[in-house]
């Protein structure tokens, strides 16, 4: 057999930059708009924030062009998609209001509590490198339905869902942009000119959202006027935010622990899910290089951990190689040393950018379905719901505390350790449907631990701090033992029929 030559470039890997580094910019958009509205200044923000993430999107993307360039020549083919690496935006949210703006706050210097961000930073990237030894072992142990349910939550409320309500925030403008972004993306038909449909979009959406007056025409300007040199300048800084974190701050810990062990958690899922549409990588080498690209861009200024993107589903679909993934990083690198994503998130509306991660929505839980057996689309379903509930707790609870309250009092405990939450309801259902009430009960005895230890259902780190959640995980683990040997026995041979019926369908 011949060796195949596994392209450095293919057209499809434009649609797939274009996806993916309008994914990195609509984070980078957010990170900059609420950093300085936290009081961050623009210097820190535009000229040590953004270009430390840089770097480690440049790092995680050569790596991972590296590892589709070992599979494609592993397995002897050429339609290998590089993973997708970038900051997730959960993980996002949650360090600019639960690290980055208590550091503010705590400390009155924006200086310093940027050391401690990155300090933060890195020591979540310690924690994800470290989880890799056991990333294979979870892997294997967890029902397929279960980590994709759980990511499609996350694709269906944080990404497509909330993205789908910033694209009516220009109507005419965001439906214009999301059909483009429909005919050329899910349906894949060839745009005028075959200009990629991604850019094809934000072009056609720019222009049309400053003749139609949605936009200032200043924010041209405003934008151009922060193009400039924003080079990335290693530093030592974290050491000192070290000392903080061990003093002052400690309590950020229990922040870091469970968002660090979620971090682990979404490269596995994402990893799963390349798997299931059939680039199938190694999740431990992905959780490292996670790690090790989050530490090297806190030492560049970094504040916020990198991960593998759920957006390596949107790539997949586009046919993209490994030529995305590096133009990625060199362009995302030279955009930031120049100052041209501070003046893209000033002039590009977020409306524009938004249909495209809907896109990455629809195409990641339309993944998930077509990954797992008919049989397992409920357990599927239930992991999704948790990442509803932490929608609304992260959206609303601060703001409208009682107005959640009063809609249920069960939306913030449900939301807290989300993933977790999807994880565990989803493998105990897939492990019902499959008749193993063993394995349900040892998932339910998982649910006991994690909300005993607050890594679910709980505001942070600590001990019982709501037993009733631990001891109804308990009390369902014990009811799936006692069905094993009773009822379960009684339903065997037409639970076998079933199983039957099903692996036929599939």
């Amino acid at each position: 057999m011949s060796k195949i030559i596994y392209p450095w470039f293919k057209r499809e890997d434009i649609d797939g930059f274009f996806a993916l580094f309008q994914n990195n910019l609509a984070n980078f958009v957010l990170i900059a708009v609420t950093m300085i509205g936290i009081g961050y200044p623009a210097h820190i923000v535009y000229g040590k924030v953004i270009p430390g993430a840089a770097i480690a999107v440049l790092v995680g993307n050569f790596y991972y062009a590296q590892m589709a360039k070992k599979l494609a020549e592993k397995e002897n083919r050429t339609n290998v998609t590089a993973l997708a690496y970038g900051i997730s935006t959960p993980v996002m949210f949650i360090y600019l209001f639960g690290v980055l703006a208590p550091a503010l706050s705590l400390t009155g210097d924006a200086e310093m509590a940027w050391k401690i961000g990155m300090a933060a930073c890195f020591l979540g990237g310690a924690i994800e490198a470290l989880g890799s030894i056991i990333g294979n072992w979870v892997r294997t142990h967890l029902p397929r339905a279960a980590m994709l349910g759980a990511l499609s939550g996350v694709a269906f409320a944080f990404i497509g869902g909330e993205l789908f309500f910033n694209t009516y925030e220009m109507p005419i403008v965001g439906m214009v942009v999301l059909a483009i972004i429909l005919i050329g993306l899910v349906a894949k038909k060839a745009m005028p000119f075959k200009i990629p449909a991604s850019l094809f979009a934000i072009v056609i959406g720019t222009v049309l959202a400053y003749t139609l007056r949605n936009v200032d025409p200043s924010q041209i300007t405003e934008g151009l006027a922060t193009v400039g040199f924003y080079p990335p300048i290693p530093t030592f800084g974290f050491l000192q935010g070290i000392s903080y974190l061990f003093g002052p701050m400690l309590g950020l810990f229990a922040i870091l622990l469970p968002i660090s062990i979620y971090n682990f958690i979404e490269t596995m899922n994402n990893v799963e899910a390349m798997a299931a549409a059939g680039d199938d990588y190694d999740v431990a080498e992905s959780q490292l290089a996670d790690g090790v690209g989050t530490m090297i861009g806190s030492i560049f200024g970094g504040v916020f951990p990198t991960t593998v993107y759920i957006a390596s589903i949107g790539s997949k679909w586009m046919n993209a190689g490994r030529g995305y993934s590096v133009l990625n990083g060199v362009v995302f690198l030279l955009a930031s040393t120049f100052g041209i994503i501070a003046a893209m998130s000033r002039i590009i509306p977020i409306p524009v950018i938004a249909p495209i991660l809907v896109f990455v929505g629809i195409s990641m839980v339309s993944q998930t379905f077509a990954s797992v057996k008919e049989k397992h689309y409920p357990a599927v379903v239930l992991a999704m719901f948790p990442y509803f509930a932490n929608y609304i707790m992260t959206r609303f609870n601060n703001a409208a505390g009682e107005v959640v309250g009063n809609l249920s009092s069960g939306i913030v405990p449900l939301g807290q350790g989300a993933m977790f939450t999807g994880l565990i309801w989803g493998s105990i259902l897939v492990f019902i449907l499959d008749n193993e009430y063993q394995k349900a009960a040892y998932a339910a005895l998982g649910g006991a631990v994690l909300a005993g230890i607050g890594l679910m259902h709980a505001p942070q780190l600590g001990f019982f701090a709501d037993p009733q959640y631990a001891i109804g995980y308990a009390i369902m683990a014990a009811m799936f033992i006692g069905f094993k040997y009773t009822v379960k026995d009684k339903l065997e041979e037409e639970g076998k029929i079933e199983e039957a019926k099903f692996d036929m369908v599939d």
